[in-house]
């Protein structure tokens, strides 16, 4: 699916429409709207994100994952925009946002980052959606700010299990970024075209996890991403798998919508730990997609926009606050 996607100024929010559940709204989904492509300064940092659906409905926020950007949401916020406001932000470290040196990539610093951007952007609450490394960052964005938060959808989500792959294990080592550095620049480009085609020929390797593998690589090559990167991998991992998990926390969404989405060969995190999650937290949702692999909503977006626009259409917004989960910290410690 190609998605417009063009530069424009920050705009001012509008009044948000109701979010409908019809026939008719779920067919208008089908066509795909402009994304704008823009950037706001916070703390002296530029971020960049994409938007669409100013003030028709709801606010949904993606969150992508580590040493991906908001492109991977590029195909959901377009055909999710005709019904909803939909916001994209490139995570600090990440895709056209900044990359400073001595940035602070942990879980709890993005949180704070996507709580200034709602406020900066004049967006009061907002159901928050994470891939990945991302679904880490969503997770604890509903605990830090659970009166910013609506609903949680985590897909291929991190922070729910142990096991991880081994490839992201290894960027816990040291000397990891340098190692990252030699392989890109040593690597020609001849050779690097030629294994990208010989991959994308092979029905067996082809498809969203090929090419996010491939964007991941070609990231690498901006030394501030390739730190971020590090130090992100750094501080969730350790060499024998994921060293943060939310799973201890999940009762803490038990009065927050929350949708659990994998794909069942998810070659990155385990399917089993989405499906854990679940069993964890009732009243959760799950839908796994059969055949899909770590990027579910590049395999068949529309299948997912329909799927999420279900989901926020046919559940009531949480509206918890410090108070409520103060209530609920004591009634389960």
């Amino acid at each position: 699916m190609s998605i417009p996607i063009v530069s424009a100024p920050v705009e001012k929010k509008a009044p948000a429409q109701p979010l409908v559940d019809s026939q008719e709204s779920r067919s208008d989904m089908g066509t795909p709207v402009t994304v704008a492509q823009r950037q706001v300064r916070l703390h002296g940092q530029h971020v960049a994100y994409l938007e669409a659906g100013v003030g028709r409905g709801p606010v949904v926020v993606f969150l992508h994952g580590l040493a991906s950007s908001s492109t991977t949401w590029a195909d959901v916020v377009s055909l999710l925009g005709r019904r909803a406001h939909v916001v994209a932000p490139d995570l600090l470290g990440h895709g056209e946002s900044a990359k400073p040196r001595a940035g602070d990539y942990s879980l709890g610093a993005h949180a704070a980052g996507l709580r200034d951007l709602l406020a900066i952007l004049e967006l009061e609450r907002a159901t928050v959606v994470g891939h990945s490394f991302g679904g880490g960052v969503a997770m604890q964005f509903a605990y830090q700010y659970p009166e910013l938060t609506e609903r949680v959808v985590l897909v291929a989500s991190g922070g729910l299990g142990h096991g991880v792959n081994l490839a992201l294990r290894a960027a816990t080592l040291p000397g990891a970024s340098t190692a990252l550095q030699v392989l890109t620049t040593a690597t020609p480009r001849w050779l690097s075209a030629a294994t990208t085609r010989v991959a994308r020929a092979v029905p067996a390797f082809a498809g969203a996890d090929l090419e996010g593998l491939l964007s991941a690589f070609a990231s690498f090559a901006d030394g501030g991403a390739r730190d971020a990167f590090v130090q992100s991998t750094r501080g969730a991992l350790n060499l024998s798998g994921q060293r943060l998990t939310g799973t201890q926390r999940l009762h803490l969404l038990a009065e927050t919508p929350v949708l659990l989405v994998a794909g069942s060969r998810d070659p990155v995190i385990p399917v089993d730990h989405t499906v854990n999650a679940h069993e964890t937290l009732p009243g959760s949702r799950l839908e796994l997609f059969d055949g899909a692999g770590h990027f579910p909503h590049i395999d068949d977006p529309r299948r997912f926009v329909h799927l999420l626009h279900d989901f926020v259409t046919s559940t009531e917004p949480a509206h918890a606050d410090r108070h409520s989960l103060r209530r609920h910290l004591q009634k389960t410690r």
